[in-house]
C-alpha cells in the first residue's frame, strides 16, 4: 500500500441534488492519492431547527469501505453542496480520528468545513502564537490551523476572514472550503499543489450547471463533468 501513496485528494461539488454521492464517485477516483481515511461533509437546511448544518461521515479506510451503504447519502449526508477527502498523512498522526478530513466547525461567521492538500511550512509559528492566546487544539493536523485563523480574524464578512486567514499561512496548498452559501477553492500563490475545476449540468428539471473542484481531473470524468 505505501507504494502507492501520492497526496491528500480533495474534491468538492456545488448546487447539486446529488452532491454527497457524486462526491462519493470523485474520491473513489482519487483514493490512489491518499488510503489513510476518507470523509464526506455537505451543507443542508435543517426545515426542523430553520438553519443551516453540516453534516459528516468520516472514517479510516477506502473510500469503498467507508461509504458502502448508499442510505448515507441520504441521511445524514443530503444537501446540494459537498467536499471530500481521502488522506495520506504529511501532517499530524495517521491514527488520531480527529485528524481525518474534512474538518468542520460552527463559529461566529457560520458554519465551515475544510478539506486539505498540502503543507504549511510556518506550521510552528503558528501553533506557538496560537497556544499563547489558549487556544484548544483537536488535532494535530495543520488544517486545523487555517480554522482558528479564520474564526479569530477580526474581519466582519466570513469571505474576508477567509482571505485574512490565508495571508497568514505559507507553504504549498490545495483548498476545497464549504460554507452555508459557497464553495470555495484556493491554491497556494505559486500553485505547487493541484486543483481543477469542472462543470456538469444539474440533474434536477431547472437546468442549471454544477459546479467542482478535484485534486485531479480524473473525478471529472468519473461524475461527467
Amino acid at each position: 500500500m505505501d507504494s502507492i501513496r501520492d497526496h491528500c485528494g480533495v474534491f468538492g461539488i456545488f448546487n447539486s441534488p446529488e452532491a454527497a454521492r457524486l462526491t462519493y464517485f470523485g474520491l473513489h477516483a482519487l483514493q490512489h492519492r491518499g488510503q489513510e481515511s476518507c470523509g464526506i461533509v455537505t451543507s443542508s437546511f435543517d426545515h426542523s431547527r430553520q438553519r443551516r448544518i453540516m453534516s459528516a461521515v468520516r472514517d479510516f479506510g477506502l473510500v469503498l469501505d467507508v461509504f458502502d451503504n448508499p442510505a448515507l447519502f441520504k441521511d445524514p449526508l443530503s444537501g446540494s453542496s459537498a467536499i471530500g477527502h481521502t488522506r495520506y498523512s504529511t501532517s499530524g498522526s495517521a491514527i488520531k480520528r480527529a485528524n481525518i478530513q474534512p474538518l468542520h466547525v460552527q463559529y461566529r461567521g457560520g458554519n465551515l468545513a475544510i478539506a486539505h492538500n498540502g503543507n504549511l511550512s510556518n506550521v510552528t509559528e503558528l501553533r506557538a502564537a496560537f497556544s499563547e492566546r489558549g487556544t484548544l487544539f483537536q488535532s494535530t493536523s495543520d488544517t486545523e490551523l487555517i480554522l482558528h485563523l479564520i474564526a479569530q480574524s477580526r474581519r466582519t464578512r466570513q469571505i474576508d476572514q477567509i482571505l485574512d486567514a490565508l495571508t497568514q499561512v505559507e507553504g504549498g496548498y490545495a483548498l476545497a472550503l464549504l460554507t452555508d452559501d459557497s464553495l470555495i477553492a484556493v491554491r497556494d500563490p505559486n500553485g505547487f499543489r493541484p486543483l481543477a475545476l469542472g462543470r456538469l449540468r444539474n440533474s434536477s428539471e431547472d437546468g442549471t450547471m454544477t459546479y467542482c473542484v478535484a485534486s485531479e481531473t480524473c473525478a471529472f470524468d468519473m461524475i461527467g463533468a
